[in-house]
């Protein structure tokens, strides 16, 4: 065991709690202070003792700070400060016995004996595999080490959950943080609705071998490549995801990938991103990142303008998307997505409070071909899938569309025109393209 003093995790905050772990040679002790301690008290001390019992800790004293924390961020935060102290499990704890996964040696192990289907692999249980077609109109962020994002993420109505490892984490929490995380993922109960993604840190770095180790054996839907600037970064994490998948039992190719591209050179390269693994079901943009690395200055045409007469000055409100920085990158991000027969998903919207800006911006992204967009908080999620669904204007139209060009084949005619448009297989195909998408809200 390492010589250190003290080690802790977690937040006295609200769905969390603080742990720490103090190294001494000490009989063991365990002090366990709660917001519920009346009606909780005993169940967390009996949580940090089977928690001490696995890592087979006999020593030292162990803190617990409560502010109502669910048993899996407790056993979360307890794992986190005995694994920095140098202690490994010593038995399989089955978590959630209906996936499958265990744990031991304080990372995840999968009994591959059990549940194995397609070729040997273990599939999560409820969810397709391949699942390229789902709706991906929504994706919502939430900080990988803050419990209380996700404890009811799954109740906001968000396509995909991304419990985000990279620029929401310190570089100090990161390491509780992918312990966290995993075990959000390895619960079968919380997220039934949303798919489960995890945003990555980049190829660049440590921590992302780090956290595809974590996260991996816990099988989410989908990771996120961040900073992604060339097709080599992504049939690297194609490997690295093989390995992992194959050391512990996994369908191989079940976990898909989601590129994000935030730079100048990921927007040269798109294409070439786009169609480098048969994982890929996405593009991503990330336009804070890109419009830093190209340093553009956006505000400078955000400066008041006056009328011709010269008697009033007009303010232009921000909106990020209208920008001229951007506008050339999203387009190759489309063109390179829709060439490799994947979707393009457009970055967020950071003015929270701002929904009339928001839903310019999404109005904007599905005008230029994005399919979704991702988002910072729920209460932007219902703004989102209102500009990404198509209007009932567009469905009956739509609709007529289709009617006037089959009644027209009825009567053997090779064109039909209505409302002064000629109809053709394009228009007829955008059509019921707008129908399928309706048809996905319903």
């Amino acid at each position: 065991m390492s010589i250190r003093d003290q080690f802790e995790a977690g937040f006295v905050s609200k769905s969390d709690c603080l742990v720490k772990y103090q190294a001494t040679a000490e009989p063991l002790s365990i002090e366990v202070h709660s917001s519920v301690q009346s009606l909780f008290g005993n169940a967390i001390r009996t949580c940090a003792m089977q928690m001490l019992e696995e890592f087979k800790v006999t020593t030292g004293a162990l803190l617990v700070d409560d502010d109502g924390a669910l048993d899996l961020v407790i056993r979360a935060r307890i794992e986190a400060v005995l694994r920095s102290a140098g202690y490994l499990s010593q038995k399989r704890l089955f978590v959630d016995a209906s996936s499958g996964i265990s744990w031991q040696t304080g990372v995840s192990t999968i009994e591959s004996e059990k549940n194995a289907s397609l070729d040997g692999g273990i599939e999560r249980p409820g969810r397709s595999l391949g699942a390229d077609h789902a709706s991906k109109q929504v994706r919502l962020y939430m900080p990988g080490d803050q419990p209380h994002f996700a404890i009811n993420a799954d109740f906001y109505g968000a396509d995909i959950l991304i419990f985000d490892l990279e620029d929401s984490v310190p570089l100090a929490r990161k390491f509780e943080a992918r312990i966290l995380v995993r075990r959000f993922l390895e619960n079968s109960f919380l997220f039934r609705k949303s798919e489960r993604a995890v945003r990555i840190n980049p190829l660049s770095t440590e921590e992302s071998v780090h956290d595809i180790a974590e996260i991996v054996p816990a099988m989410p839907d989908i990771i996120l490549l961040p900073k992604c600037e060339s097709a080599m970064d992504v049939e690297r994490l194609d490997t690295l995801l093989t390995a992992n998948e194959e050391e512990y039992g996994l369908v191989p190719g079940s976990i898909r990938i989601m590129p994000i591209i935030e730079s100048a050179k990921g927007v040269l390269a798109a294409y070439e991103i786009a169609r480098a693994s048969q994982r890929n079901s996405a593009l991503c943009f990330g336009y804070e990142d890109f419009s830093r690395d190209i340093q553009s200055k956006p505000d400078i045409v955000k400066v008041a303008h006056v009328q011709d007469d010269g008697s009033q000055k007009v303010n232009i409100p921000s909106n990020p998307v209208s920008s001229i920085d951007s506008l050339l990158a999203r387009q190759i991000i489309i063109l390179a997505s829709r060439a490799a027969d994947i979707e393009p998903l457009d970055s967020s919207y950071s003015d929270i409070g701002n929904t009339e800006g928001l839903l310019n911006s999404c109005y904007e992204a599905r005008a230029l071909g994005f399919t979704g967009k991702s988002v910072i908080h729920p209460t932007q999620i219902p703004y989102v899938k209102k500009a990404f669904l198509p209007s009932d204007e567009e469905v009956q139209h739509a609709k007529a569309v289709i009617a006037a060009y089959e009644e027209s084949l009825k009567a053997g005619k090779g064109a039909v025109a209505i409302d002064g448009q000629m109809i053709d297989i394009p228009v007829v195909e955008k059509a019921r393209r707008i129908i399928e998408e309706s048809m996905h809200a319903e």
